[in-house]
């Protein structure tokens, strides 16, 4: 009797718990949701990182979106664009009643603006990404209309990015290039506040044209770079989601049944980005000799690359959950060429390339990687497998944003470092490999890559495009190397399995709208 009445008090108290945990969570209007890596300015003419890209998710929307399929589609434009005389000519029709996060019309006329501010703008890095349009005209109050100098092929991916972000005029003419500090632009929630290496807050926008889309009243984005610091603030329910959850981390979660855990391949890669001619920063700085073996000389740039085994790499570090891959283009893309092989790792030919450049005694390097547990692994893993063709490899830990700028200024040999890909593949390519593009910061330059990469933004056909990317890979990442790609991320989150309503899309994008607890 005494059992049954102590189960009967137990039973009791623990429904009374339940209870009174699910009104807690439900009025809960904050979600925190914790990064790795703090973001570069938070504007989105100059800004170049994939976490800032997050952040832009929940504030800043575009003409076009795409979504879990890879399915582009109107977001703040009307229609999918109008392409009439012979692809040169584009209009864009644009959604009627939408205003900035500071009460000012989203209207052609601010489109136009935005749009010539990503092309001009000083220190801008949608400039190569636009600079195919002659010119901008606000045809009437929703219309838009983009003269071409030639046909662009890749121009409506480009729109559901950065580049066709508008920006509020009146906040962008107010703050110059101190716009990133209190960006303005159209989004279920506005910026607050930022505090560096620690925390970004959104709050949810009166503004926005659809009311219901902001289930939280407020976003706060915290800075976390150690995985197990993000982990055991998911476990302890300080933060409610976590960003990059690590494979081993990632199958814990699934068995405490506790957690949602999504995973989905990314269109993203990463790999290696050598320095081939970036001696006092990337263009419009002009290129110099640096006067190394690596940079001088493809045979130890295919030497360093014959000594990565990425199969083993991939199974030590990850798991086997990632990806391996040798080119800028995911399998999940429509364009990947599934009869690409990888190079399998050979010492003994490495060896003799490094001989018959004159370093059979070795070759010492320093190579960049940022400073988290992940990355660090990651370059431990190519020092160990490199040292064993000839490679003595020295590993430098940077924060993010300073590895990001001591790259574009020349100073470093090697960097391990990714690019969190694009739908269409000329912007996972065309601004790294061609003389003279904004995010070459190996300054490498080779006309007969620029050509095949310009064909393939004229022409509209995918098999005749799949084959031009493949003529252009044979060149700069199997003879010319300025980057070693290895392979293609898997972006990885958990949530309590209570958040209900996110979708994951290839681009690893955190995209809140529209989740909420139940």
């Amino acid at each position: 009797m005494l059992m049954r009445r102590a189960l009967t008090t137990l039973t009791a108290l623990l429904i009374a718990l339940t209870l009174a945990a699910e009104p807690a969570q439900a009025q809960k209007k904050t979600l925190v949701v914790a990064l790795n890596q703090d973001p570069d300015i938070l504007d989105p003419t100059p800004s170049r990182t994939y976490v800032g890209r997050i952040i832009f998710a929940q504030m800043c929307e575009k003409l076009y979106e795409i979504d879990e399929n890879l399915k582009i589609f109107p977001q703040l434009a009307a229609d999918m664009p109008a392409f009439t005389d012979g692809g040169k000519t584009v209009t864009i029709k644009l959604r009627p009643g939408v205003t900035f996060n500071d009460g000012t019309p989203m209207n052609a006329e601010s489109v136009r603006y935005s749009l010539d501010r990503h092309l001009n703008m000083k220190g801008s890095n949608r400039r190569s990404e636009l600079e195919s349009v002659n010119s901008i005209e606000a045809v009437d109050p929703l219309t838009v209309r983009l003269k071409l100098k030639t046909p662009f092929s890749p121009l409506v991916a480009i729109l559901a990015d950065r580049s066709g972000m508008p920006v509020s005029p009146a906040a962008a003419n107010k703050l110059g290039d101190k716009f990133g500090t209190a960006p303005v632009c159209v989004g279920p929630w506005q910026f607050v506040e930022r505090i560096s290496q620690d925390r970004i807050v959104l709050e949810k926008s009166p503004h926005y044209f659809d009311k219901g889309a902001a289930k939280f009243d407020r976003l706060i984005f915290r800075i976390i770079p150690d995985d197990n610091v993000r982990l055991a603030n998911l476990r302890s329910g300080d933060i409610d989601m976590m960003h990059l959850v690590g494979p081993t981390d990632a199958a814990n979660l699934r068995k405490e049944a506790k957690f949602e855990v999504s995973s989905v391949t990314g269109i993203a890669y990463s790999g290696i980005t050598i320095n081939l001619r970036n001696k006092t920063g990337k263009p419009p700085k002009p290129p110099g000799d640096l006067g190394t073996p690596l940079a001088n000389d493809p045979r130890v740039r295919e030497a360093f690359d014959l000594s990565i085994d990425r199969e083993a790499l991939n199974k030590v570090v990850w798991d086997g959950q990632n990806t391996v891959g040798c080119t800028p283009i995911s399998p999940v893309s429509p364009f990947y060429d599934k009869s690409r092989k990888c190079p399998t790792r050979d010492v003994a030919k490495a060896k003799k390339l490094l001989a018959d450049a004159g370093l059979a005694g070795g070759y010492s390097f320093e190579m960049v990687i940022v400073n988290d547990p992940q990355q660090r692994r990651v370059g431990e893993v190519i020092q160990g497998m490199a040292k064993e063709a000839g490679f003595n490899i020295s590993l430098k830990p940077s924060e993010f944003a300073s590895a990001l700028n001591d790259n574009d200024a020349g100073k470093d040999q090697a960097f391990l470092i990714g690019w969190s890909g694009r739908v269409d593949p000329d912007a996972n390519i065309f601004q790294f490999h061609t003389c003279g593009a904004t995010l070459n910061s190996t300054q490498s330059c080779d006309e007969g890559v620029d050509v095949i990469l310009n064909r393939a933004r004229e022409v509209s056909d995918l098999t005749q495009r799949t084959s031009l990317y493949r003529q252009a890979v044979d060149k700069f990442a199997f003879a010319r190397r300025n980057i070693i790609y290895i392979y293609h991320a898997n972006y990885i989150v958990a949530y309590p399995k209570s958040l209900k309503g996110y979708k994951a899309v290839p681009d690893g994008l955190i995209r809140i709208k529209g989740a909420t607890w139940q």
